[in-house]
Parts: structure tokens; C-alpha cells; sequence
């Protein structure tokens, strides 16, 4: 987080902090963030892609790049809130993941700590912080203003994939922990939801270390596919809804995708 920020002058209606914002669902969802007139901070990795994405959206968007694998970042994204737009942030995407390619069997565990690290460890360290931030809050604004953390999982978070078999082992753990802090600070007035999408043309598969091959197979067998808007546009309808309406769980698939 840059030093001695001052507080942007203009009147988001809503804070969010989303994470992976540098492509696919999370870049998705700041862009509709920003045009639904929130204020968002950014975080990834890659620094230059969140540059550009600044430059695209204007003062609306503040980049907090850095790997979410490094537990001591999470606080600095909700620091940043407050320091650049002046209000603490009312909106947590939990979006920031990565694949892993392979069955039970033949999966490369080389890759599996951080696979574990950044899509469970840091998801749950993520989440505590904003449930923190949050109850707090929500223990005079609810239920006039809501509250929303919300998880990105995944259709393999629910049903055993043999594509991806291990990463959706931590995709099940993900679903556990959304469901499991949605009952302990729900009734304190904060939102949590789970939003499992099938299969997303992004960046994602590359990462995954899935085959050009397999990639064409889900196109010719499933398509058309959809890409990250349209999950953003679901995840913007979660947050939109009034205080007291709580949407806990969404799948969204292509039409055609059967299985999982």
C-alpha cells in the first residue's frame, strides 16, 4: 500500500476488495464493480496487468499487488480501503486461485503445496479478516447497509471431477469454510456466499496445466463457454440484493455443460 494516501473525493455507494482481479472472473468483477459505481481495491500478482486495468477504470479502481500466499498482505487490502476511499470496505471477493490439473492418480504433486497454500490457506486467512472487519461493522449498520464476503469455488468443489480431481479436493475444503462462516456470522448481518462456476475460458486452464486437447474437448462437448462477465454479473446480483436477503449459494454453468 502506497504511504500517506488521501482519501478519494467522490461517493462510491460501495467498497470492494477483490482478489485475482488481474484476469478472468476477478477482472470481470471490478470492471462491473467499478460501472455499478463501487470503489475497488485490486489485488494480484502481476503488477502490470492491475497498471492497466487503473488506468482503464480511473480513480474508482487502487491496486494492492502481491501474492496472497504472503498472509502478512491480506490486512494492507483492508487498510487500503480505508486509507484511499476513506470507509472500510463492505464487500470481500475471494476470488484469487489457481488450478491443478490431473486425477487422484496422476496429478503433479510437486505443485500441490501452493496449489493448498493460495486456494485454502490464503482463502481462510482472507476470510477471517473480513469477517472481523465485518461483524464490526454490521453491529450498528445492519440491516440498513450489508455486508458480503463472497467465495469462489467451483462445480468440482461439489462434484468429483477426473480432470482435476485434487484441485477440486481444495475447491471441497473452500466450499466447507464458506458454509461454516456463513452460519457463525450470518446472524451478526453479514452475508456469506458461494458462487461454483463451471467451466470459464480464462487464463485458468493454461495455469492448471490443462492440454490445449482437453481444452478444445470442453468447447466441442460443452460449448458455447462463457467467460468471467458472466459470472460477475451473478456475483454483482448477490451483493445488489436488499440487507436482509441473503443469496448463500449459486452454481452457474454453460447451458450444455452436463457433468460435473
Amino acid at each position: 500500500m502506497k504511504e500517506h494516501l488521501t482519501p478519494v473525493s467522490a461517493n462510491y455507494s460501495r467498497i470492494a476488495i477483490v482478489t485475482g482481479a488481474s484476469s478472468g472472473i476477478g477482472e470481470a468483477t471490478a470492471k462491473k464493480f467499478v460501472a455499478a459505481g463501487y470503489g475497488v481495491i485490486g489485488n494480484a500478482r502481476n503488477a502490470a496487468k492491475l497498471e492497466l486495468l487503473r488506468e482503464e477504470l480511473g480513480p474508482a479502481f487502487y491496486s494492492v499487488p502481491g501474492d496472497l500466499a504472503d498472509l502478512t498482505l491480506i490486512p494492507k487490502l483492508f487498510e487500503a480501503a480505508l486509507a484511499y476511499f476513506g470507509k472500510s470496505a463492505d464487500i470481500v471477493i475471494a476470488n484469487a486461485g489457481r488450478g491443478l490439473g490431473g486425477s487422484v492418480k496422476d496429478a503433479d504433486l510437486s505443485q500441490f503445496e501452493a496449489v493448498l497454500q493460495l486456494n485454502v490457506t490464503s482463502t481462510l486467512a482472507l476470510l477471517q479478516q473480513a469477517a472481523r472487519y465485518m461483524v464490526s461493522m454490521q453491529q450498528t449498520l445492519f440491516p440498513e447497509r450489508a455486508a458480503d464476503i463472497v467465495v469462489l469455488g467451483s462445480v468440482v468443489g461439489r462434484h468429483v471431477s477426473p480432470f482435476s480431481a485434487v484441485y477440486g479436493a481444495t475447491k471441497f475444503a473452500i466450499h466447507a469454510l464458506a458454509e461454516g462462516l456463513r452460519r457463525e456470522i450470518g446472524p451478526q448481518g453479514v452475508r456469506v456466499s458461494l458462487v461454483e462456476p463451471g467451466i470459464v475460458l480464462s487464463g485458468f486452464q493454461d495455469a492448471a496445466g490443462y492440454s490445449e486437447e482437453l481444452v478444445q474437448n470442453f468447447t466441442e462437448n460443452f460449448g458455447p463457454l462463457f467467460y468471467g462477465a458472466e459470472v460477475a454479473e451473478t456475483i454483482h446480483y448477490i451483493v445488489n440484493q436488499p440487507p436482509h436477503v441473503h443469496i448463500s449459494d449459486i452454481m452457474i454453468r454453460p447451458t450444455r455443460q452436463a457433468y460435473p
